[in-house]
């Protein structure tokens, strides 16, 4: 084959399917495929509302692939039959006290240095807005342009894509990764089976740096962080309960309410460096209530009906790592921490071009694996490698049959 994809998250279901569009073979190796980051993530898109001071350059990814996410579910939509939950709604990040004011009034000047559209509404023009948000707003940034879609369904719909495009999936865990003279030539799979490729793609999310026959010089320094997620519905006597998704910094822990189309509510998400333990704990489900009650009373009223959490991909500067790596034959997709949804459009283009051509775009450039040496890889907490980490051999097994991967659910949020 041409292709094979470690990984059936998002990121390597799209991989797959640009690479098979043009004109490539393509096997994704994944004991559930359309499992993992989009079992539990909300689906934000906003690369406009999570600007961060030293992102700068993220910046341009996030919003390139913004723009193409019309176009991207459109595209998806028709080639697979399946709504994929994109709605076009908005964003409203709203402050609780003088403290969140005055750093959404400093982000909103970052915003718009940075050449970005967002409108400054004070507490009574937000609940205008949104009616249901507490009396205490004191302001709060009203943004178009950052939307949201279903991660359940945009997995969904690039399983049923990449099988009408011809993409094959082995329903296995990929165990070790395997080099003949230099050269990355495929994998090994849990039973012993190994499969060849001219090119292998590591899409594994936070599981990336777990596969073995990687050189340590080209192992990706990646880190789980966990991220605890609630969803509630909205019973017909409530709606429209929120029409846009709403954000806020509450005693400095972010949360944010995710309204579906279909009454869902999802609300998230915490932030915790705790290597691979994926616990729903009383702590973390209290912790989003109570932050999510603040900033919209009503929420008491509303069942829950799930609660998650799954662990994303962290990199040393937060951003993903994209394309080829020292060792010929090995590219990766993977690193994407919070912006793994958002970045789903992009990053299939970019590895379909990399596939096709052995180099980046130019959009993708800064996010080359080689940024990055083996010395700092080993410097990531909780990465494999770093001090105190554990080893391939000590780390949480790999599950061995499709019913496990819940345990290991990557996060983009």
């Amino acid at each position: 084959m041409d292709v094979l994809v470690v990984g059936g998250g998002v990121i390597g279901l799209v991989t797959a399917w640009r690479a098979a569009q043009r004109g490539l073979s393509v096997t994704v190796v994944d004991p559930e495929p359309g499992g993992g980051a989009a079992q539990v993530a909300a689906g934000m898109l906003a690369a406009v509302t999570e600007l961060h001071y030293g992102e700068q350059t993220l910046l341009g990814l996030n919003v390139a692939s913004a723009r193409r996410y019309p176009d991207f579910a459109a595209e998806l939509t028709q080639a697979c039959g399946q709504d994929v939950g994109y709605r076009a709604c908005g964003t409203l990040a709203v402050a609780l006290d003088s403290d969140d004011r005055a750093h959404l009034r400093e982000l909103h000047a970052f915003q718009q240095q940075s050449g970005l559209t967002s409108e400054w509404l004070n507490g009574r023009e937000c609940r205008r807005l949104e009616p249901m948000l507490a009396p205490g707003v004191r302001g709060g940034l009203r943004v178009d342009g950052d939307h949201q879609v279903d991660p359940r369904k945009l997995a969904a719909a690039l399983v049923v894509a990449c099988e009408r495009a011809g993409v094959v999936f082995t329903r296995a865990w990929a165990r070790e990764l395997t080099v003949v003279r230099d050269r990355a030539t495929g994998v090994v799979l849990g039973d012993g089976t190994a499969l060849g490729a001219g090119q292998t793609v590591l899409a594994a999310g936070s599981l990336s740096g777990r596969l073995a026959g990687v050189p340590a010089d080209v192992l990706p320094p990646v880190r789980p962080v966990k991220g605890q997620v609630l969803r509630l519905t909205v019973p017909e006597r409530y709606a429209p309960f929120l029409s846009r998704t709403v954000r806020a910094v509450v005693r400095g822990s972010h949360v944010y309410l995710v309204p579906r189309a279909d009454g869902e509510l999802v609300v998230g998400a915490t932030s915790e460096e705790l290597g691979w333990d994926t616990t729903v704990t009383a702590g973390g489900v209290y912790e989003l209530l109570r932050d999510a009650h603040e900033l919209v009373p009503g929420i008491t009223e509303l069942p829950l009906t799930e609660t998650r959490a799954g662990l994303r991909p962290g990199s040393p500067d937060n951003a993903p790592l994209l394309g080829p790596t020292a060792l010929p034959g090995l590219h990766l997709a993977t690193g994407h921490y919070r912006n793994g949804v958002l970045l789903t459009p992009v990053t299939g283009d970019v590895l379909a071009h990399a596939l096709t051509t052995g180099e980046l775009p130019e959009e993708a450039r800064a996010f080359t694996p080689r940024r990055f040496t083996a010395e700092q890889a080993r410097g990531v907490p909780g990465a494999f490698g770093a001090p105190g980490a554990p080893s391939t051999a000590s780390a949480p097994s790999v599950p061995s049959s499709p019913s496990s991967p819940s345990n290991f659910t990557e996060l983009s949020v």
